[in-house]
This record gives C-alpha cells, sequence and structure tokens, in this order.
C-alpha cells in the first residue's frame, strides 16, 4: 500500500515538530572568564606589616590588577611611617592551578609562586630566595591579602581593601 504526498509530509511534519520538544536548541557555551576577572581594577586600603625584629607599622595601600582571564599582572603598594612594600606578581592559571613569579622590591625578595583559584579565592605557596605564602580573599567590592614569608626582615603582611 502507497501513501500518499499528503501523508508523507504529514508525517514527516509531526516527526519534526516532536523533535524540536524532545531535544530544545542546545545552548552556546558561554567562554570561562577566567579566575582573575573579578579582581581586575584599582583598589584602595590600610592594613599592618611585621618585621623579624618585631617592629609592627599600620600602612596604608594601593592595588592594581591588569590583565583577565587566565593571566593576573598584580601591583600592592603600601606605605607607612618607615617603610614601604611593594608586591608584583605575574600569574597564570589553568585548571584552577596557578603559577607564575612574585617579588617583594623594597626587601628584595623574589620566588615562583605557585597555587590555586576558586571562585573567591588566590591561594599561593612562593618558593625560592623568599618562602611563604599569600592568600587574596575577594568579592566585588572588597578584598583580604594575607601574606607570610620566612628568609626576609618582612615577615607578614595583612591588608584590606575595597575598591576603588
Amino acid at each position: 500500500m502507497m501513501r500518499s504526498n499528503f501523508q508523507r509530509v504529514t508525517a514527516l511534519t509531526a516527526a519534526l515538530a516532536l523533535s524540536l520538544f524532545a531535544f530544545p536548541a542546545a545552548k552556546p557555551a558561554l567562554s570561562d572568564p577566567g579566575p582573575f576577572n573579578t579582581l581586575l581594577g584599582s583598589w584602595g586600603g590600610s592594613g599592618e606589616y611585621s618585621l623579624a625584629d618585631g617592629t609592627r607599622e599600620r600602612i596604608k595601600c594601593n592595588a592594581y590588577y591588569t590583565g583577565g582571564g587566565t593571566q593576573l599582572g598584580m601591583a600592592i603598594r603600601c606605605s607607612g611611617g618607615s617603610n614601604k612594600i611593594e608586591i608584583r606578581s605575574k600569574l597564570n592559571s589553568s585548571g584552577g592551578r596557578i603559577t607564575g613569579h612574585w617579588e617583594e622590591r623594597t626587601f628584595n625578595a623574589q620566588g615562583d609562586a605557585s597555587g590555586t583559584a576558586t571562585g573567591d579565592r588566590i591561594t599561593l605557596q612562593i618558593t625560592g630566595a623568599v618562602s611563604g605564602s599569600m592568600s587574596v580573599a575577594y568579592t566585588a567590592s572588597s578584598q583580604t591579602v594575607s601574606i607570610a614569608t620566612q628568609n626576609i626582615a618582612l615577615r607578614s603582611v595583612n591588608i584590606t581593601l575595597n575598591r576603588s
């Protein structure tokens, strides 16, 4: 028994209509913005640093983050009554893992940085001529930076920053 063209077209149209409901259109994949985009821009705030000799001092700080996506350039400049602190990093992220370079220019310390990035925190281990750790916990409007070091006079830096 042969079907008429009308029956074939009707059956094909019905099958096509059902398939549209069974398989909704795929949404385009959104590109991963990377772990660093929330930090980009200028920040300002204050905190405290401590030295190996027990000196503690309040500091005012400005931070600048550049790059985006999987790359981050970090510059944190702080000044107190008797010392300045200038931290710089160039970091890369791949699959939640971070690698890069870290330095503190006033105390002439530098090393390799490695760690992890999540949605609201960067955690680094620093190795080389200086060893230590650095964490940056952040939201879109504020961040807390904590640094602990060994092998140099600078022992710790703790600052709270707000978007400028």
